[in-house]
């Protein structure tokens, strides 16, 4: 009986999936495919490194609710006391009922610092700049349904405190 001869069989190179593209929004509709902001395992950490890479993970989280809508993963780092993120999840929650939808609002942080010092009420304060461009506001058909908001440009206190084994935002403050 004779040997048989492997024959080479055809490599099926799987086509990659394509990746779904972020669009920002605009007047055609709301933004897709936002990138959902992942927390950096430095920001796990009770350390300086670790507020502030907490920081801008938080300010990540609030432009994500500023494109999409959602305020469930600021509210889950976010203290139910913090008055001033109170308002600006309710803002974001009323600004996308009924399919409206925000664009722009685009927020950085181009200087933060902290001393790292825990204050007598247990909160750790991040000095910052934070720069947010304009947002336009949108009903179904492209029609905006108030007047575009200006940017601005603020200095902000935000109190954060390390509990069981996470950093949460207790109040954010512009600085007047």
């Amino acid at each position: 009986m004779a040997a048989e001869t492997p024959t080479a069989s055809a490599t099926v190179t799987p086509t990659p999936t394509p990746s779904a593209v972020y669009k920002p929004a605009d007047a055609s509709g709301p933004a897709q495919n936002v990138p959902v902001p992942v927390l950096p395992e430095v920001a796990k950490t009770e350390t300086k490194e670790g507020l502030e890479a907490f920081t801008r993970y938080w300010f990540e989280l609030l432009n994500y609710a500023y494109q999409t809508g959602d305020v469930a993963g600021l509210k889950t780092v976010t203290s139910p006391d913090c008055e001033y993120c109170s308002k600006l999840t309710t803002s974001l929650t009323t600004n996308y009922q009924g399919d409206r939808w925000l664009a722009g609002g685009r927020i950085t942080t181009p200087a933060a610092s902290t001393t790292f010092e825990r204050s007598t009420d247990g909160d750790f304060q991040v000095i910052l700049q934070v720069v947010q461009a304009p947002i336009s506001y949108y009903e179904p058909g492209g029609k905006e349904f108030r007047t575009a908001s200006n940017g601005s440009n603020t200095g902000n206190v935000l109190l954060s405190n390390f509990i069981d084994g996470a950093w949460r935002v207790n109040d954010l403050h512009p600085i007047r």
